[in-house]
Parts: C-alpha cells; sequence; structure tokens
C-alpha cells in the first residue's frame, strides 16, 4: 500500500501557498514542493490533496492511504460534502479522482505525525518569496 502525506499552508490568508507532498510505499520515497501562488490557507489544503491524487494517478498507484492534519479536507472526503460553497469545486475534482484507485483510504493525523508534509509545504511558500 502506497502512503501519501499531504499538507498545504499558507502565509497570510490569503497569502503565498504552497502544498507539501510525501509518498512511501513499493520501496519507493517522493517528495514534492508545489508552489500554488495566493491563495487561503484551506483552499491550499484542498490543492495540496488534489496534486497529490494527480501524482499518484500518474504513478499508476491502485491502492492508497492518504494522511492529513486538516480535518477540513479529511471530514469533506468522508461526507462527500462541504458546507462552504466556494470549496465544492476542490471536493468534486478530488472526489473525481479518487474513483481512478481500487482503494482510497483518507485519515486524519495531528500535526506532529506530518511533519514531512509540512515541511515541503513551508518550502514551496518560500521559493515564491
Amino acid at each position: 500500500m502506497i502512503e501519501v502525506y499531504i499538507d498545504g499552508a499558507s502565509a497570510g490568508n490569503p497569502g503565498p501557498s504552497g502544498a507539501g507532498i510525501h509518498i512511501k510505499g513499493n520501496g519507493e520515497y517522493h517528495r514534492f514542493s508545489i508552489p500554488l501562488g495566493e491563495m487561503t490557507n484551506h483552499e491550499a489544503e484542498y490543492h495540496a490533496l488534489i496534486k497529490a491524487l494527480e501524482i499518484c494517478v500518474e504513478k499508476n498507484y491502485k491502492v492508497v492511504s492518504f494522511r492529513t492534519d486538516s480535518q477540513l479536507v479529511d471530514r469533506a472526503i468522508e461526507k462527500e460534502f462541504v458546507k462552504n460553497a466556494a470549496y465544492a469545486p476542490l471536493l468534486e475534482q478530488a472526489l473525481q479522482l479518487t474513483k481512478q484507485f481500487d482503494l482510497f483510504f483518507m485519515k486524519w493525523i495531528p500535526s506532529s505525525q506530518n511533519a514531512a508534509a509540512d515541511e515541503l509545504a513551508r518550502k514551496a511558500i518560500m521559493a515564491q518569496k
């Protein structure tokens, strides 16, 4: 099983934002630090999820287990619903991507267990400054 740790971060709300993605499994490790431009922290969390899903689809992974410290994103994926309509298109895009896997799991973890993805997201912010 492939484990995917994701984090989105913003320097300001909104502000320069980045996605951090740490993928491990099958004896491989991949780390991505992706600048996202200006957006809110919540938008950055969704974009980190979408970017990670796209990477996993490109790598033809079939069984993936995602970890996030964003309760907002975790709950939205679990319930397939968002209260804030501004996030609905992002959630829909993510849900469509999850259908391309044989098995997709999402689990909330505390920030202390997501340090690698957080560091990558912060690097992406710094790359824009």
